[in-house]
């Protein structure tokens, strides 16, 4: 077999989701002899392993199926799979993103042939015409640069790069990283929009914003690494309004634990002021159901503290000086 590109897809116990994005992978106009899919799973998955290969024998798809011997996060599953891939480029989705039919053949047109390189393809995120506040960070895929739902690169550019940053043990910014150990190689990044992949927005639990601050901690990992980069493409300057919010808090406790009205409320005010304004700011481009403003208004009152431990956090494991 002739293989032109393998796919890497990461994944865990998400049987149902995988089978759909591999239906449209197994869709794909390009030669099902020249590209092969590669499955790494986080971990031991023996249902999922059981169902890839039910569906590589109806389906006829080169595909391969490898299990980490314990959950190490998808960087590291990444990196299984490039290492092992035989094509000469190397395209990266979820198991939760839906490739269009022309995905590989749009990668494949645009690479040039003995040149190390990485491409970046167009990202879809269908959004309700109100969408939630976590629709909206979702659909911030769409404008993002370079992440590893639809991204190409050569598989000599990810040797040069050295591959994925296991120490990003979730998914979060360690496809930032592989952006910016490429610029830092001198490894160009071309924007392919005909390489396209949806990306669906699955139902989720009440309050994940909250849960999802504990991704914050691998933003210091990224900025002790490309502190230029970080603040020129991630964060330009720290989360003042969050400092405010804590500081304003603290105040208004002091106050009250010493018993001066005027620290008190003057702490209040300053925290209910800077605490609506960040409701107002989730809030404005979202649905006004009941439901979702309740939640809106109980998970900012508790997002500035909970991201900023952990930002600490990892400024603390990662020695770095992070605000």
């Amino acid at each position: 077999m002739n293989i032109k590109i393998s796919v890497v897809i990461p994944t865990y116990n998400r049987p149902k989701l995988l089978l759909k994005c591999l239906k449209a992978l197994a869709d794909q106009h390009f030669k099902k002899t020249e590209y092969e899919i590669i499955i790494v799973s986080d971990g031991p998955d023996p249902q999922t392993k059981k169902i890839m290969n039910d569906w590589q024998i109806r389906k006829r798809v080169s595909l391969r199926f490898f299990s980490l011997p314990s959950k190490k996060g998808p960087a590291a599953a990444r990196n299984y799979g490039w290492l092992n891939a035989r094509g000469i480029l190397v395209a990266f989705t979820d198991d939760d993103c839906v490739p269009d039919k022309n995905w590989l053949s749009a990668f494949y047109n645009k690479h040039t042939a003995d040149a190390e390189m990485a491409m970046s393809g167009k990202t879809i995120v269908p959004i309700s015409k109100k969408p939630t506040d976590y629709e909206l960070n979702i659909a911030n895929l769409q404008t993002a640069e370079f992440i590893t739902a639809n991204c190409c690169c050569t598989k000599k550019a990810l040797s040069i790069a050295g591959g994925f940053d296991e120490q990003f043990t979730m998914a979060w910014r360690e496809d930032s990283d592989l952006e910016f150990k490429l610029i830092k190689e001198g490894i160009s990044i071309r924007k392919v929009n005909q390489a396209v992949v949806v990306h669906p927005i699955r139902e989720t639990q009440w309050g994940i914003s909250i849960k999802d601050q504990k991704k914050t901690m691998f933003n210091a990992l990224l900025y002790k690494k490309y502190p230029e980069l970080y603040r020129q493409k991630i964060q330009p300057s720290p989360p003042i309004h969050y400092y405010v919010i804590i500081v304003a808090f603290l105040i208004m406790l002091t106050g009250l634990i010493v018993k001066t009205p005027e620290m008190y409320i003057g702490g209040f005010m300053l925290w209910m002021s800077f605490s609506l304004l960040f409701i107002f700011r989730r809030v404005r481009s979202t649905t006004l159901a009941m439901s979702h403003l309740f939640e809106m208004a109980i998970t900012s009152l508790c997002i500035p503290f909970i991201s900023i431990y952990w930002q600490f956090y990892g400024a603390i494991k990662y020695r770095v000086l992070f605000l």
